[in-house]
Parts: C-alpha cells; sequence; structure tokens
C-alpha cells in the first residue's frame, strides 16, 4: 500500500451511517485494501456513550430525548457520553498505527496536538489536561477525543466545538464530568467561524503531524475506481446549517 492518504469531507452524515462507514473502512485499511483517511464530518444530533459510557450521567430522561429525538448508541470509542451535533466538526482518522510507531497514548496526544495548533491559528489558546483528555480553554472543554484501535488501525477521532447549540450539552455530563461546561469557537471570538477555513486548518496541521503524502478525495471517487463498495445510503447533505 502506498505511504499516502485521503482526506474526506463528508458533509452532515447521519451517526449510525457514519459509524457503519468508519468499520467498512476500517476493514479495507486492516487488509492493505486502502492507504490512511482522514474523514472530517458534521453529526446530526447524537448522543454516545463510550466504552466507559454510564447512562447516570444523562442528565435528560429518555422520554425527554425521545421527544426531542435524540438518539442514544453504545459505541466501541473510549471514554464517556458525549454530544455530537451541527456546528462540531467531528474528524475521524483511519490510521495504521504501526506506520508511525505510536502506541495509544501519544496517538491521543498527537490527535489533542492538532487541536491545540488549529486553535492557535484562530488566536485561542488551549491546553491539555492529563486526567480529562480532550482540550480545554479557560476551564471549559471546547474538544473531546475518544478513539478506538484494533488490529493497530485506528477509527472514531475527536471533535471540536466551533458553532455548536451548548444548550444540548445540558442534557449530559460531558465525558462524565459534572459541573464542567462546554464551549465553542464561536463563544470565545465572539464572531462566526467559516466551516471551509476550520476544515483547511485541521487538514493542514493533520499532514504536519501525521506526515503523508495526503489528497483530498470524495467518497464517490473510492466507489468509482472499485476500492470500496457501498451503498447509496452513504451520500451526506452537504448543506450544513445551524
Amino acid at each position: 500500500m502506498e505511504r499516502g492518504g485521503y482526506i474526506i469531507d463528508l458533509g452532515l452524515l447521519d451517526y449510525q451511517k457514519a459509524w457503519d462507514l468508519q468499520h467498512r473502512l476500517w476493514s479495507r485499511r486492516v487488509e492493505g485494501e486502502l492507504p490512511d483517511l482522514l474523514l472530517i464530518l458534521e453529526h446530526p444530533h447524537v448522543i454516545t456513550l463510550g466504552r466507559r459510557g454510564n447512562r447516570s450521567h444523562l442528565i435528560a430522561s429518555p422520554e425527554v430525548l425521545e421527544a426531542m429525538k435524540i438518539p442514544i448508541l453504545h459505541v466501541e470509542r473510549g471514554g464517556d457520553v458525549t454530544y455530537h451535533g451541527p456546528g462540531q466538526m467531528v474528524v475521524y482518522p483511519i490510521l495504521d498505527l504501526k506506520e508511525y510507531g505510536y502506541r495509544l497514548i501519544r496517538y491521543i496526544g498527537q490527535l489533542e496536538e492538532v487541536i491545540l495548533c488549529v486553535l492557535k491559528d484562530a488566536g485561542i489558546e488551549g491546553r491539555r489536561d492529563p486526567l480529562n483528555r480532550g482540550v480545554w480553554v479557560d476551564g471549559e472543554k471546547i474538544a473531546s477525543v475518544g478513539v478506538a484501535i484494533k488490529r493497530w488501525v485506528s477509527f472514531h477521532g475527536f471533535s471540536l466545538n466551533y458553532e455548536t447549540n451548548l444548550k444540548y450539552f445540558e442534557l449530559i455530563n460531558p465525558c462524565g464530568l459534572k459541573g464542567k461546561k462546554m464551549t465553542t469557537m464561536a463563544k470565545i471570538l465572539g464572531t462566526e467561524i467559516s466551516r471551509e477555513r476550520l476544515i483547511e486548518r485541521i487538514s493542514f496541521h493533520f499532514k504536519q503531524i501525521f506526515e503523508r503524502d495526503w489528497k483530498e478525495k470524495d467518497l464517490k471517487d473510492l466507489i468509482a475506481d472499485g476500492r470500496l463498495k457501498l451503498s447509496t445510503k452513504y451520500k451526506s447533505d452537504r448543506v450544513i446549517s445551524h
């Protein structure tokens, strides 16, 4: 397999569909049928529970969540409970970590470094917390990291709040942390955030840290050249509205 990689902007994609897609791409990366991949996308409203996920950290009742049409999924990523929704950039690297010589802790640190660099470009000083992974700004969390690694190939990844509606985090104890608040780039800067510029900065810093010959691709390109077989249900909605 070539030492290259594909960056794919999936737009707005349902969490379950994106989860299924990750598994398909992970399998093909394990078999060497695809190079490293970086998926960048947003999800409609959803709450996910990681391996340490505890339903006691759901503040809203199942009835309230059902009425709000917010599904809950238990997934294999690390971490506890989190919320995904429009205005939050989600990044799923599907990497063969053997080729980088990375262990889990270093890999998580490198993902945090990508986030820190992106925030610095915007004039925001983020910081790490070794007890609570992710990135923080003035005591509030702006980005969460939760990964899975099987057969040395990663999936899941990180989420960065850029224009997220923070009221949805009130439905949970984010990452299982009581009393902690979430924040967004837009809230800190008091201005709108360009999605296109944000994707460009994420891609740039990812390329700097995870050195490969990265190329932008569309999912349909992989289907067209026979490297991936998927049904049309994976077509994303490119119109992002908050």
